[in-house]
């Protein structure tokens, strides 16, 4: 007899289940697996028994028993492949290999100093060629590659702009793909680093969060319902180009006064120049030592940054505000002036059940996202998007 399309697309939604019940759940017996599921134990066998032939999951032995045979216990295999997360910052570039749950296995951070797109992409390229190299053997081998950029990007992975690189029109993905021949996942930084936060780090029980990426620049990533929200066009979450200066500083965006040229590291270092430091990490430094002009820098950002963050409270309403990227570094020297800012500037009833924190994940939140969405492309890719 023939097989329909419906009894197919029911199959696949059902070795989905199974799969992600096993992914995050496990170890999980066959018969564990059936009643968290609500499928029947032999459909529950015979998936799982596909599950291990596709090298996705296997047995790790015999369980615990409440009465007769000891069960077979299921494992899902992390290292059944692995996947490539980049960073593409403005002044560096953060690559790691991890494995299919997220683990790093190895990590590589070189810094970028010219900002040519054909430049840049040679020395990504051999970035990701050391990392494959380092790979250790899997039977999926690496799975994807996924990329995290400081500016706006399309359906397509053509970086649109990217203000602080001073790149238009550059087809990242589509050359990625063509050097390497392995699918290619390209986001919005910010994008890259709420989605990281929200599978790995502070944001995995809020399923309305934004996550500020507070670095040369500053984006966001917004997730409501649990699910990433790019606007219309897919162009959300530019929070750096909010005006809070009427007739403020000129921006490489083109606008006056925008948020970033107040409040980010690379509006910290320009001002840090004035004082005797000529890089993020010696403010930090004179910070530690505890010089006033250095604190009082900080403390004036984290004001600022108190302000873009209250105008997002206002607007979505989060239950969880998850500030990361270079600013983590600075958590010590703008905390309180942010939480301040916070509660005299937002209404308390927005500001009641919503939360405030530093990214779990550090500086890492963008390029473990990145990985994510390579990860997530692998898993899904002959399955159904649960």
């Amino acid at each position: 007899m023939r097989t329909t399309g419906d009894q197919f697309l029911v199959k696949k939604l059902n070795k989905s289940i199974v799969l992600e019940t096993i992914r995050k759940e496990s170890p999980l017996s066959r018969v564990q697996v059936s009643e968290m599921t609500g499928l029947n134990k032999g459909t529950v066998s015979s998936l799982v028994n596909e599950l291990v032939q596709d090298h996705l999951v296997y047995e790790i032995g015999l369980g615990k028993s409440s009465g007769g045979r000891k069960p077979i216990m299921l494992h899902f295999d992390k290292t059944a492949g692995f996947a490539i997360g980049i960073d593409l910052g403005v002044t560096y570039m953060l690559t790691v290999l991890t494995d299919l749950e997220g683990h790093i296995v190895a990590e590589q951070q070189t810094p970028i100093d010219q900002q040519d797109p054909e430049f840049v992409f040679q020395q990504l390229v051999k970035q990701v060629r050391m990392l494959i190299d380092r790979a250790p053997s899997s039977p999926y081998g690496i799975i994807g590659i996924g990329i995290g950029v400081p500016g706006i990007v399309n359906a397509d992975g053509t970086i649109l702009l990217a203000p602080n690189l001073h790149w238009e029109q550059f087809p990242l993905h589509e050359k990625l793909e063509k050097e390497f021949g392995l699918p290619v996942t390209l986001d919005n930084e910010a994008n890259a680093g709420a989605l990281g936060e929200k599978q790995y780090g502070a944001g995995r029980t809020s399923d309305n969060l934004l996550y500020l990426s507070v670095g040369t620049g500053i984006g966001s990533g917004i997730i409501i319902g649990g699910q990433l929200y790019r606007g219309v066009s897919g162009f959300s979450g530019e929070v750096g180009h909010t005006s809070i200066e009427s007739n403020g500083k000129r921006c490489s965006c083109g606008n006056r006064g925008c948020l970033e040229l107040y409040a980010s590291e690379g509006a910290l270092t320009e001002q840090g120049h004035g004082i005797g430091a000529d890089s993020f990490d010696e403010l930090l430094a004179m910070a530690e030592a505890g010089k006033p002009e250095a604190l009082h820098l900080f403390h004036q950002t984290g004001e600022y940054l108190g302000i873009g963050i209250a105008n997002m409270i206002h607007i979505f309403n989060p239950q969880l505000v998850i500030i990361g990227n270079q600013m983590v570094r600075a958590e010590t020297w703008v905390r309180n002036s942010i939480l301040r800012v916070v509660k005299q500037r937002s209404l308390p009833f927005h500001r009641d059940s919503m939360e405030v924190r530093f990214a779990a994940l550090r500086t890492h939140s963008t390029v473990l996202g990145a990985s994510y969405y390579a990860i997530y492309a692998f898993l899904t890719k002959d399955h159904v998007t649960l």
